[in-house]
């Protein structure tokens, strides 16, 4: 009887491209160490008869060599559709050929002199094979197909899942899904741009999914709210005793966000100084907490989002240029909701659905009526704006049918007036101003929660079960509260919160 033994996987095959004999023997002993297979080339010419007789799970080249660049490698493994993946070695200084090759397709970048750790971690990354359960990827749009929709790699299901919840099946929307299905197989930094509200966490979550990182952590900061003396711990971590208050080692965001994503939210609110310290972060791949004296290897991709034009942040001197193009090699703009109408009704079904089961309650049924009436509203706070409104409609809804309200909350007035009032008032020739009514109400809510909310963890030492004790609140709710808010706090009695809401 004959047994069945599964076929072993090879190692991967790696072709390395570097017209220095010494330093092509170093990084194929390097690489012969950990196990893979490799072959070498010294030239463009011998790269390509490599290529031409099999196939490379990844392939390292030197930018420079003797007749040509390794750019072109790079471009014609694209032009071919070809599977390898590449990686680019430049000279120390060189980050417009690093930008350029990622540009161009390169899965990632190595700067020369190579520490041969960074090389092996960019290497193990480079090979490391995308997951077999393939779910389809989006389609392109019927009539504007282009090479963006096609040769996309298989998406898993946690990718396929965060692409659905990126709502919607207009042009614009297919093309982002398409987009990002592409751009998740490298390690290029990515700026999410679009209006507040459009959903730009959403998109960077979908990048972080789609990619072969989707193990890896998702750590989301919103630069905006952290306070700018903490911004330097609070993104490179600190020792013990570095400062007042600092009991323990702790990690900042790029250490949590090893292996995975870091997402900077608001990356346009970041004051100058922090803006050189992540600019270096970025190119050396390093950063050295508050107090030590060593530096520690991160290993993150970098996903940035703004609603600001960081051009003219940059033109204005409010923004750095080299940090820009360093964040900028990848963009994905994000549609504002009066750019997508068509996914009114489809929008609304999957937020109503999400607001039903939260609350525990029957789902309303939506009419052509209120969709019509939601089709003519401006909707400027965009999708978040959509929610808000059909939160209220829920709220206030008594029947299966959902019906809108685009008056908002009446404003707060006194039931009975005062005696002091009662005699001012005959005498006033016209009534007070009142406030302006805000532009969007959520976000005016948000921020009123948001400084009661820092006063109490201020005024309790930011200890967060004595502040929650303050408001009513459990320790739960308050967690809660400081994550969505994304409120930023020193370590308490709980550890640190720094996150975002989408």
């Amino acid at each position: 009887m004959s047994t069945h033994h599964p076929t072993a996987v090879l190692p991967a095959q790696i072709l390395v491209v570097d017209d220095e004999p010494d330093l092509r023997t170093l990084y194929e002993l390097t690489l012969l160490r950990e196990g893979y297979r490799v072959e070498a080339a010294s030239s463009v010419s011998e790269a390509w008869e490599h290529l031409d007789a099999g196939r490379f799970d990844a392939v390292i080249t030197d930018m420079r060599l003797p007749d040509g660049l390794g750019m072109e490698i790079i471009q014609r493994i694209q032009k071919d559709q070809r599977g390898e993946r590449c990686v680019v070695m430049t000279a120390y200084g060189s980050a417009e050929n690093a930008v350029e090759a990622l540009k161009a397709g390169a899965f990632d970048y190595l700067t020369k002199p190579v520490d041969l750790k960074q090389f092996r971690a960019v290497v193990a990354s480079a090979v490391q094979r995308q997951p077999q359960e393939a779910v389809p990827a989006p389609r392109a749009a019927t009539n504007t197909a282009t090479s963006e929709s096609r040769a996309l790699p298989p998406q898993t299901s946690l990718g396929a899942s965060a692409l659905e919840r990126l709502v919607g099946e207009s042009d614009p929307m297919r093309l982002i899904k398409s987009h990002i299905a592409k751009v998740a197989r490298g390690m290029a930094p990515v700026l999410v741009r679009g209006e507040s509200g459009t959903g730009k966490e959403l998109v960077a979550r979908a990048v972080h999914a789609c990619s072969q990182r989707s193990d890896g952590p998702f750590v989301a900061v919103n630069c905006g709210a952290i306070p700018e003396n903490l911004l330097e711990a609070e993104f490179f971590g600190a020792r013990k005793g570095s400062y007042t208050g600092s009991a323990a080692d702790r990690d900042g965001y790029f250490q949590a966000a090893r292996g995975g994503t870091l997402f900077l939210d608001e990356i346009g609110d970041l004051p100058l100084p922090m803006q050189s310290k992540l600019l270096r972060a970025i190119q050396e791949r390093s950063v050295r907490p508050i107090g030590s004296t060593q530096e520690d290897t991160v290993d993150v991709r970098i996903v940035s989002a703004t609603h600001k034009d960081l051009h003219a942040e940059v033109q204005a001197g409010r923004f750095r240029q080299d940090l820009f193009y360093r964040l900028n090699v990848i963009e994905i703009s994000v549609p504002a909701l009066r750019d997508r109408r068509e996914d009114l009704p489809a929008l609304c079904n999957a937020l109503l659905a999400r607001i039903a089961q939260d609350g525990g309650i029957p789902v309303p049924r939506l009419t052509s009526d209120v969709v019509a009436r939601l089709a003519d509203h401006p909707l400027e706070g965009n999708v978040r704006e959509l929610e808000n409104l059909l939160h209220r409609a829920v709220a206030l809804n008594d029947g299966d049918e959902l019906h809108l309200d685009f008056s908002g909350p009446a404003p707060l007035e006194a039931a009975v007036p005062s005696p002091v009032a009662a005699v001012v008032a005959p005498v006033r020739e016209r009534p007070a101003a009142r406030p302006a009514m805000p532009s969007d109400l959520q976000s005016y809510l948000d921020q009123q929660e948001r400084e009661v909310l820092v006063r109490a963890l201020q005024e309790s030492g930011f200890n967060r079960t004595a502040a929650a004790a303050r408001l009513g609140l459990s320790l739960r709710q308050i967690r809660y509260r400081i994550a969505r808010l994304g409120i930023s706090t020193p370590p308490g009695d709980d550890g640190l919160v720094g996150t975002l809401d989408e």
